[in-house]
């Protein structure tokens, strides 16, 4: 069993060592603090779409269903997920497999499954599917931000060297390091103590990948708070919005990391492929779309999102309907003797009828 407590972790340019522990002892039992973190962003994430729900008047007796099918869901989705990319780990143990506590679940996969589980309960509940995302990607970006600092708990979701002032180390990433020295570039070298004796020399940290992706969650919650407050033109924005904010964050700092998943026996990165999809997929769709509600705007269901019309709107208005107004007169005047005359009835209709 993996459990540490005070474990010593530096970082470069910070003259001191914060003590970090992977449980929390109670005395009669222990509480790893990967699962207690990811459970207190999972419950903000659900307190933030919980409020919006009642904001955008989405029955939430009906949001209670896509919680609890979308929640399990989700997690056996991200398990399967990284299990089916790690089966050789897993294959001759399968018990190890519902271990989730100690680490394996891939975001990817719980996206997946909860989507797919909250697409069932809308088509069966009648509930505005694209909103509900929308809801949905502001919500994971709170519970990604806060959650990977599990992954700082248990030490692990890191990247290759660095020299950076905010790359860390600590004993844990050593010997994993000496276990995994090719992915270091630093094969000619075995054992935890001479590695570590090498990562002294040089100077060596690693890439806070967890950190990178957390810091870059919640800012990108507030962008898409903002963009929910001033520029939502459509349901389903805010998450397309969201697939293309981490999507490239994903692309960008998963190459960085040394615990990838790959595609069976090459080098591709799973998660690198997927982020890059995901980029490509969400920014077209966004792009089209916001061009289309914008020269078409429509309400929202669930949300009054347009502003009150300005000035200079309403007179655009308002000149638009006189010109048409005027056109609509013309077709009904006729010129006699100089004079511009209603035309009758009959003569309509037989105008009408020859247009035919």
């Amino acid at each position: 069993m993996d459990i540490f407590k005070n474990l010593p972790v530096s970082f470069a340019g910070i003259d001191r060592l914060f003590e970090v522990s992977n449980y929390i002892d109670l005395g009669f039992t222990t509480i790893r603090w990967y699962g207690a973190i990811i459970a207190f962003g999972f419950t903000l994430a659900v307190l933030f779409g919980g409020y919006t729900a009642h904001k955008w008047k989405i029955n939430l007796d009906k949001m209670i269903d896509v919680l609890l099918y979308g929640t399990v869901a989700a997690i056996i989705g991200a398990r399967l997920y990284y299990v089916a990319f790690e089966w050789d780990t897993y294959k001759n143990n399968l018990v190890d497999i519902f271990k989730i506590w100690e680490g394996g679940l891939a975001i990817y996969g719980g996206i997946i499954g909860g989507i797919l589980a909250a697409l069932v309960v809308c088509k069966i509940e009648k509930l505005n599917f694209c909103n509900l995302l929308d809801m949905v990607g502001m919500s994971l970006l709170i519970g990604q931000g806060i959650g990977r600092w599990g992954n700082y708990a248990n030490q692990e979701a890191f990247g290759g060297f660095t020299y950076k002032n905010w790359g860390m180390m600590s004993e844990k990433v050593v010997e994993y390091i000496a276990r995994n020295p090719a992915k270091f570039g630093i094969e000619n070298l075995t054992g935890t103590e001479a590695i570590g004796e090498y990562i002294a020399e040089n100077n060596l940290y690693v890439h806070p990948t967890f950190f990178y992706e957390s810091v870059w969650c919640i800012l990108g919650f507030f962008v898409l708070f903002i963009i929910l407050k001033k520029f939502r033109k459509f349901s389903g924005q805010l998450f397309l919005c969201y697939g293309l904010w981490y999507g490239f964050e994903r692309l960008i700092v998963e190459g960085m990391r040394t615990d990838s998943l790959y595609v069976a026996n090459t080098n591709l990165r799973v998660s690198q492929l997927v982020s890059l999809a995901l980029v490509i997929v969400c920014g077209m769709l966004l792009i089209s779309l916001t061009v289309k509600y914008t020269k078409h705007p429509k309400p929202i269901e669930g949300i009054d999102y347009f502003p009150p019309k300005t000035e200079k709107e309403l007179l655009s208005e308002k000149k638009k309907l006189e010109r048409k107004a005027a056109k609509k007169n013309s077709r009904q005047l006729k010129v006699q003797d100089g004079k511009p005359m209603l035309k009758k009835a009959s003569e309509k209709s037989d105008e009408e009828a020859n247009n035919i």
